[in-house]
């Protein structure tokens, strides 16, 4: 059965789906009422796993995405180089929280991504504080969405 949850996290209605399947699990987040950029992150069966993040302290530590974990682009592209590197931190990090919530899981997690994009300036590199901010509470509800589907 799949999970659905929607939230609104700062001004932005954020939809998180979670679908397991026999090989693989997706997990869709979108704040474009769409799939956007699929991407498969999948690591070797003996990759380790530090235990469940605790999100219930008020600056939770998130587990660090694996140096073994390899990503695959299946649709979508970036608009740009910054996007890109975005796209993998959310991608990996969305896969890591899964496999640390999921134990006994090692099989490809699909991610599909489309965030909304605030307007940037081409010398705006630096990430900002809300986009930090954002990135927390966005992995918060990811994870509440994947304890939901291990309940499931």
């Amino acid at each position: 059965m799949p999970i659905h949850i929607v939230k609104e996290l700062y001004g932005k209605q954020t939809e998180v789906l979670i679908q397991k399947y026999a090989d693989r699990t997706l997990i869709l987040v979108t704040q474009m009422g769409k799939v956007g950029t699929l991407i498969q992150a999948t690591v070797p069966t003996a990759t380790p796993f530090p235990s469940k993040p605790l999100f219930e302290s008020p600056d939770p530590v998130l587990p660090e995405p694996p140096v073994a974990i390899a990503l695959t682009p299946l649709m979508g592209t970036a608009l740009d180089e910054r996007s890109r590197t975005m796209t993998e931190i959310y991608v990996s990090q969305i896969a890591t929280l899964f496999w640390c919530f999921n134990p006994g899981i090692r099989s490809p997690v699909v991610v599909g991504l489309a965030l909304k994009r605030e307007h940037q300036s081409e010398e705006e590199d630096e990430t900002s504080e809300e986009d930090r901010l954002l990135f927390r509470e966005m992995m918060k509800m990811i994870a509440e969405a994947i304890v939901r589907s291990t309940e499931a």
